[in-house]
């Protein structure tokens, strides 16, 4: 009597769709990119602090103690209160650019760590728009930190208040925007021409950002005035101003288009400038 064979049963491979990978490969490398930061806080923290601060202690703390205090008298406080604001969007710019672009220009260069992201089951232009979000997400922690010192380090009263519905939308949107600037400056920028970066375009950029002044204040110098409405740092301190104080701002009618215009320009620039680096 013959036997009957027995048909082994083949092993059950869980089946995953392309959406679900995408998107277990997509928070896997932003996982690595938390790694590093863990492994390099005691630099991340310092780089992050120090401009914030120097700039919050000079002209809050330093100036009104010598009695050469900004805004003159009686109006230090004003002054301390309109620089909060200011500080925030320069912190959150400067994270997304230290962040985003110069780690990009070493991967792109000698290291070529950039083929081993691009190996990962993604579309190229979604690794892109990772190094966007991880750019965001480190400005974010940047922002978090600077309120403490704007609490402790001024010698004259900070005046805050704060409009927790435009500060909860307004600063996701501030931090995206400025990782996507990094990864558009991180695919123009070789390691050679790094120093250009900031000494031709980060430099004006802070500079002519209404940081130290509401935007409002250079009616006097109408071609000035109008010229700095390219630069996307003057709405990120106008929306911050209208997040934390009660201080004249430009109207949040104007600031939130063109902070979304920018989000979508750079990450579209950013893109493209990423797949040529990778293709070519």
């Amino acid at each position: 009597m013959s036997a009957v064979p027995v048909e082994t049963a083949s092993p059950i491979v869980p089946h995953r769709s392309p959406a679900a990978a995408t998107r277990v490969a997509f928070n896997a490398l932003l996982l690595r990119d938390a790694v590093v930061l863990r492994k390099t806080l005691r630099e991340f923290i310092p780089r992050t602090l120090l401009q914030p601060f120097l700039l919050v202690f000079v002209f809050t703390y330093v100036f009104p103690k010598i009695g050469q205090g900004v805004g003159g008298t009686g109006g230090e406080s004003e002054f301390s209160t309109i620089l909060v604001a200011g500080v925030v969007a320069l912190a959150i710019m400067f994270q997304g650019i230290q962040t985003v672009a110069l780690p990009m220009v070493q991967e792109f260069g000698y290291t070529r760590e950039i083929e081993d992201r691009v190996l990962a089951p993604l579309p190229i232009w979604l690794v892109a728009v990772q190094k966007a979000v991880w750019g965001a997400l480190a400005s974010l922690l940047s922002a978090l930190l600077v309120f403490p010192i704007a609490a402790v380090v001024p010698a004259t009263p900070v005046h805050l208040t704060i409009d927790w519905p435009v500060l909860l939308t307004l600063t996701p949107l501030c931090c995206y925007m400025c990782g996507a600037l990094g990864l558009f400056f991180g695919t123009r920028f070789e390691p050679r021409t790094v120093p250009m970066l900031f000494g031709i375009v980060v430099i004006p950029i802070t500079f002519l950002g209404a940081i130290y002044y509401p935007w409002e204040s250079l009616e006097a110098i109408r071609w000035l005035q109008i010229l700095v409405l390219a630069n996307p740092l003057v709405y990120m301190c106008e929306g911050f101003r209208a997040a934390l104080t009660e201080s004249p701002h430009m109207s949040l009618w104007v600031v939130y288009p063109v902070l979304v215009a920018f989000s979508a320009l750079f990450t579209w620039q950013g893109i493209k400038g990423f797949t040529r680096r990778v293709v070519s």
